[in-house]
């Protein structure tokens, strides 16, 4: 017996360095790259075949990349490359259809491109008829609906406060008149920023247009300091350098209690639509507005808060020149509206340059993610965890993942017939046959893997319905 067990290693040795030549001196060329899986829509396009053509090739079914679909039939790329060879006849005659065909797909780009500026150029002079899209409707709602009202109210304001300060010559009046044009403006490029962020992803944008409320909102903000705050200063160090006598400034104040109703009562729809967002967020209304996670209504709410607070600084300096007689204290009050308005703008600009350089998300919640990953028993550990907010309560979640290779293996084992492999093993007696034997059974291994990261991703988004998407790295 020891006899045979010397023999046995002995020969498990040999077998062992066989196997090992074999793998050292395996180049891996053209031979295992040609056995690579191509899709029926790449071999029509890069191959110049037709659907009929692929009827005749080997067919193999793989696991599909995507959630939604199931698997899907794909092709040897030798065979395809055989076919093409076999249709053409020759290497040259299929490049000159592939360069023949390029040239066709190039004109039929130009004629698209072409068609369109013809379309474009119909629709300018006869107008664009086409009837309203969906789109309109999510506008009309939430944040769409707060900057509606508060353009129409801040342009009636507008209106009123420069026939004030037309009648009356008060800088306050000016900088009040200034600080509303700057608030229609303002919330006119929010509601083009707000109908361009309900658009759907397309191919050049994958992940939506979300973030063009935070570009509207930055250059809102800028547009704040540059019109509102600036033309204020300087209307107001115009007004210490150069006084003027004022007249009377009855109506002027009768604008102005119109306008604090009316800017309250935007105030007032702007809070509400915080508070109730940030009730859906799990959010108080302060941390809300910090994280500037609505930044559309956070423009509003700040600009009419300063609208309310920059009426009422108004109506106060214009009421000791009234008292007073002195001119100065009316272009002290345009100082403070700017002055109001610059520390709005700077807010506005922080906030939203925060948000579009990408934050996090709430650490419970990125822990709460990160668990339910570390809870799986085919996950070992999970590094370099990224939960990024996209805007419009949308997360993309990334993570470097460190499975556990027994684990995807039994879940493999548990779908195959155990009998048939332990067959497959004994028939095993070449290095040629145990390689081959391995590649399979680690193909497959791989293709479970796949799978197994398929079932987590789906899993974080089902439990989680903010994540739009997920990145799991295999480590």
């Amino acid at each position: 017996s020891s006899e045979s067990t010397v023999t046995l290693q002995s020969t498990l040795k040999n077998t062992l360095k066989e196997l090992r030549a074999v793998l050292k001196k395996r180049e891996y060329g053209t031979k295992y790259t040609q056995n690579n899986f191509i899709t029926a829509v790449r071999a029509m396009n890069e191959f110049c075949l037709k659907l009929g053509d692929l009827e005749q090739l080997r067919k193999i079914r793989r696991r599909s990349p995507h959630d939604d679909t199931e698997a899907f039939t794909v092709f040897l790329r030798s065979d395809v490359e055989a076919k093409a060879l076999d249709v053409w006849g020759s290497q040259e005659a299929l490049a000159r259809e592939r360069n023949l065909r390029k040239e066709v797909e190039r004109e039929y780009q130009e004629n698209i491109f072409r068609n369109q500026k013809l379309l474009k150029e119909y629709k300018d002079f006869w107008g664009n008829t086409k009837p309203r899209s969906r789109k309109r409707v999510t506008f009309l709602q939430g944040p769409g609906k707060v900057v509606m009202v508060a353009i129409c109210i801040n342009g009636l304001n507008f209106f009123f406060k420069l026939l004030a300060w037309v009648y009356t010559g008060s800088a306050c009046m000016f900088s009040e008149a200034i600080h509303s044009l700057a608030d229609t403006c303002n919330q006119a490029l929010l509601a083009l920023g707000i109908s361009q962020s309900v658009r759907n992803p397309d191919a050049i944008h994958p992940y939506g247009f979300s973030n063009m409320r935070y570009i509207a909102s930055l250059i809102s903000g800028v547009g704040i300091f540059m019109m509102g705050a600036g033309l204020s200063w300087y209307h107001g160090i115009m007004g210490l350098l150069h006084p003027q006598p004022i007249e009377s400034l009855l109506w002027a104040y009768c604008i102005l209690a119109g306008s604090l109703v009316s800017e309250g009562a935007t105030l007032l729809v702007a809070i509400n639509e915080i508070k109730k967002s940030s009730r859906k967020q799990g959010l108080s209304f302060y941390e809300y507005v910090m994280q500037s996670r609505d930044p559309s209504t956070n423009v509003v709410l700040l600009e009419d808060a300063a609208a309310v607070v920059g009426v009422v600084l108004a109506a106060g300096c214009m009421g000791l020149t009234s008292l007073t007689g002195n001119p100065y204290y009316d272009s002290l009050g345009s100082l403070c509206v700017g002055t109001l308005l610059g520390t709005v703008s700077a807010f506005l600009i922080y906030t939203n340059t925060e948000a579009l350089l990408g934050r996090s998300i709430q650490a419970e919640h990125v822990q709460k993610l990160t668990e339910f990953l570390e809870n799986d028993p085919a996950v070992r550990a999970i590094h370099d965890v990224k939960a990024t907010d996209m805007g419009l309560s949308k997360v993309r979640f990334k993570a470097e993942v460190d499975f556990d290779g027994r684990v995807v293996t039994r879940s493999y084992l548990e779908k195959q017939d155990i009998e048939q492999i332990l067959n497959d093993i004994q028939q095993v007696k070449t290095p040629e046959e145990l390689e081959n034997f391995m590649l399979k059974h680690g193909e497959n291994i791989i293709d479970t893997l796949g799978a197994e990261v398929d079932r987590l991703e789906k899993e974080l988004k089902q439990r989680n319905p903010e994540v739009r998407h997920v990145d799991l790295e295999i480590l």
